[in-house]
C-alpha cells in the first residue's frame, strides 16, 4: 500500500484560512509594517525584525492541517509534538489527532495498518519509522529541510567511519533522530556534547587520552554503545542540532579542529576531521536579531516560547546577557504590571517574579521562538499594552 503522502492535494485555501484563523494576529501585522515598532504614550514596544514560525514550522503545521482535511475519516497519529509550542499541540489534539509519545494525554494505542502517522519537524529515529512502515501506515513527513540537511552530513560520515560529534541536548528529539543516522554502517559511532565544557573534556581525551572509564560515564546516555574513546576519536565529523546557539557550534568545532590538531598534526587534519556548519539559517537570523534588537536601546525584553523550545532558549540566553529578560509560554503568564510567570534558564519549574515592569517611560523589546504562532505574540503584545495604561489596540 501506499505508505508516503505528499502535499499538494487541492486543499491549499480552506487549509489557509483555517491556519489564519488559529494563528493570525492583527497586531504583529501592524508591527510588521510599522519598522517593527510601536509607541503608545511613554511605552514603546520593539518586535525583533526576525521571530516567530520559520518556514519549516510553517510547513510541518500546514502539513498536519492538510491531513486532517484529507483524511477525515482515517485514524491520525503524530510520532510525538509536531513543535515545541503547547497552543499549536493542544489545537492538534482538538483536531483529533492522537500523539503516540503521550506529550498531550495518555500514550494511545495503535497505530495500526492503514492509520496516518505524521513525522514531527524534528523527524524521528530511523528504527521508529522503519516500524511505521512495516506496520503499514501511511507516513505523512513533515521533517525540516535544516535537519534533513544535518542527516545528509553525518551519514556522509559513518559511510568513511568518521564518528559523528553532535552538538545538542541527547533527550531532544532532533538530536536522537540525528544519532540514529550516525550509526547505520558497521563501525559507524556517535558522541553528543551538550556545551563548550563537554567538548574540552573530549579534547583533552583527544590530545592526551586518559581515563576512558570516567570518560564513558560522563558520556553515559550520549554515546552510541560500544563506543570507545581511544579508538572512536581518531577521525570525528562534526555536526550540530539546528537550533543550538550558533557561536557556541562555531566555538566547539573550533575546539575539536584544534585538538585533532596538535594530536595528530596539522598534514592529517583532512583525513582525521571534517565540519559543516549545520544551524538553521531561521535559527541564527532569529538570534542576529536579538543581538540586534539588546543593543537598540531597550529596558527590558520577553522572550514567547514553549519552555522545552531549543531555539526560544537560546533567545533567551542571548538577551539576558544583555537586559533583564523574561521567558514565557504565553500571555497567561503576564499576570499584572506587578506579576510574571515565567522559567529562567537552567529552572525545571516556573517561577512569579514582583515588580517586573518598570513605570515610567518604557521600551520593552519582544521576541519569540521559531515555534510560536502570531496571534500568542500579539496576545502579549496586547497584554503589555494594557499593563502600561492604554486602551485596547483598535485594528
Amino acid at each position: 500500500m501506499e505508505t508516503h503522502f505528499k502535499r499538494g492535494l487541492g486543499l491549499g485555501e480552506e487549509v489557509k484560512e483555517r491556519l489564519a484563523r488559529d494563528y493570525h494576529s492583527a497586531i504583529v501585522d501592524r508591527l510588521r509594517t510599522s519598522g517593527f515598532t510601536l509607541t503608545l504614550g511613554a511605552t514603546t514596544i520593539r518586535l525583533a525584525e526576525e521571530f516567530g514560525f520559520c518556514y519549516g514550522v510553517e510547513r510541518a503545521v500546514d502539513y498536519a492541517y492538510q491531513t486532517r482535511e484529507r483524511f477525515p475519516d482515517r485514524k491520525l497519529f503524530i510520532a510525538g509534538e509536531i513543535i515545541h509550542n503547547p497552543g499549536v499541540n493542544g489545537r492538534l489534539r482538538e483536531m483529533g489527532i492522537l500523539f503516540l509519545d503521550g506529550s498531550e494525554g495518555p500514550a494511545p494505542e495503535g497505530p495500526e495498518e492503514g492509520d496516518v502517522v505524521i513525522i514531527p519537524a524534528f523527524g524521528v529515529p530511523v528504527a521508529l519509522m522503519e516500524k511505521y512502515s512495516r506496520i503499514g501506515c501511511l507516513l505523512v513527513d513533515t521533517t525540516c529541510g535544516s535537519v534533513l540537511n544535518v542527516w545528509k552530513n553525518v551519514e556522509r560520515y559513518a559511510r568513511v567511519g568518521f564518528t559523528s560529534i553532535i552538538h545538542g541536548k541527547y533527550r531532544h528529539e532532533e538530536t536522537r533522530a540525528t544519532a540514529s543516522r550516525a550509526v547505520q554502517y558497521d563501525g559507524s559511532r556517535f558522541l553528543v556534547v551538550r556545551d563548550l565544557d563537554q567538548a574540552r573534556i573530549v579534547c583533552d581525551y583527544i590530545r592526551a587520552g586518559g581515563d576512558g572509564a570516567g570518560f564513558l560515564a560522563t558520556f553515559a546516555e550520549a554515546a552510541s554503545p560500544g563506543f570507545d574513546p581511544d579508538r572512536h576519536l581518531a577521525r570525528i565529523g562534526v555536526a550540530n542540532q539546528t537550533t543550538m546557539l550558533s557561536s557556541e557550534s562555531l566555538a566547539i568545532a573550533a575546539l575539536l579542529k584544534g585538538a585533532m590538531a596538535e594530536h595528530y598534526g596539522e598534514e592529517e587534519l583532512a583525513s582525521r576531521f571534517r565540519s559543516f556548519d549545520t544551524i538553521c539559517s531561521a535559527t541564527q537570523d532569529r538570534q542576529d536579531a536579538v543581538q540586534r534588537l539588546v543593543f537598540s536601546g531597550i529596558a527590558l525584553m520577553i522572550v514567547i516560547g514553549g519552555y522545552n523550545s531549543s531555539n526560544t532558549t537560546h533567545l533567551q540566553e542571548i538577551s539576558l546577557a544583555s537586559v533583564p529578560s523574561y521567558h514565557v509560554e504565553s500571555s497567561d503568564c503576564l499576570l499584572g504590571p506587578d506579576r510574571i510567570r515565567h522559567k529562567p534558564i537552567g529552572s525545571k519549574e516556573e517561577i512569579v517574579t514582583q515588580a517586573w515592569l518598570p513605570a515610567g517611560p518604557l521600551v520593552i523589546g519582544v521576541t519569540a521562538g521559531a515555534s510560536t504562532p502570531n496571534n500568542e505574540i500579539g496576545a502579549v503584545i496586547e497584554r503589555l499594552v494594557a499593563f502600561r495604561g492604554h486602551p485596547p489596540l483598535s485594528l
